[in-house]
């Protein structure tokens, strides 16, 4: 690809933005780890509890739940705590649904018995990707947990994401807000370390996108997070 085609960041269609993670920095959580993916920052802690929700007591399964907020300065212009509005929003609902769901792909829940992991996510700097950063990063901030409390055995895979889209007719691989605000195609995927998916969230927002177009951009996902669960290892690898 020439200089000409770069993005405006200088990255190539198919490239990462820059990642990394610093751990352990909530004290009294059992996993806690904050994401940079590019400009966007995602604070995620885990926390594993001995007791599930009512509908799970004496089944001897586990669960896992999430919680996500984004800190009102956390974009260019500040917005009201949820806690101060009264309710959560739905973008909000729908995102920390999305993260639990996705990892629970994470975890053994038969073999975890009945314990709670509840993964908080919470936004930075937000600058495209939050959803997919709280997802790599609160599978981070769950293994260490798990590790922690001596049941890594029941972390059953990798779990990561990412966006991809179309962008000015070009597929492009984890979208910062610039592109993404003017994506002709947007897509979250989420995906596991050895090439599954979880879950595929995706919106044409003008006309319509085509199969081959579809297929062209989760390979470009599985591209993403083939690396993302990389960098996990890596991570998880260092901490030991």
């Amino acid at each position: 690809m020439s200089e000409s085609t770069k993005r405006a960041d200088g990255r190539s269609d198919n490239e990462l933005r820059p990642l990394s993670v610093e751990l352990g920095v909530q004290r009294w959580a059992e996993g806690s780890a904050v994401i940079s993916v590019g400009n966007t920052v995602v604070i995620c802690s885990a926390t594993i509890e001995d007791r599930v929700p009512p509908h799970l007591r004496g089944s001897g399964t586990g669960w896992v739940t999430a919680e996500y907020s984004m800190l009102p300065r956390s974009t260019n212009t500040r917005s009201d705590r949820e806690a101060v509005r009264g309710k959560l929003g739905g973008r909000t609902h729908e995102i920390q649904r999305l993260i639990g769901r996705s990892l629970r792909q994470a975890v053994d829940l038969k073999k975890l018995g009945e314990r709670s992991i509840l993964i908080d996510c919470d936004v930075l700097v937000a600058d495209g990707g939050t959803r997919c950063a709280s997802i790599t990063g609160g599978w981070i901030a769950l293994a260490l947990a798990m590790r922690k409390k001596g049941i890594e055995a029941h972390l059953a895979r990798h779990i990561a994401a990412v966006s991809v889209g179309i962008v000015g007719g070009r597929p492009m691989l984890d979208l910062p807000y610039e592109e993404d605000s003017r994506a002709d195609v947007d897509l979250n995927v989420v995906g596991t370390g050895d090439g599954g998916f979880v879950e595929i969230q995706g919106t044409a927002e003008q006309e319509p996108f085509d199969r081959a177009s579809l297929d062209a951009l989760l390979e470009l996902a599985r591209t993403g997070m083939t690396q993302l669960v990389d960098f996990q290892r890596a991570t998880l690898d260092g901490a030991r």
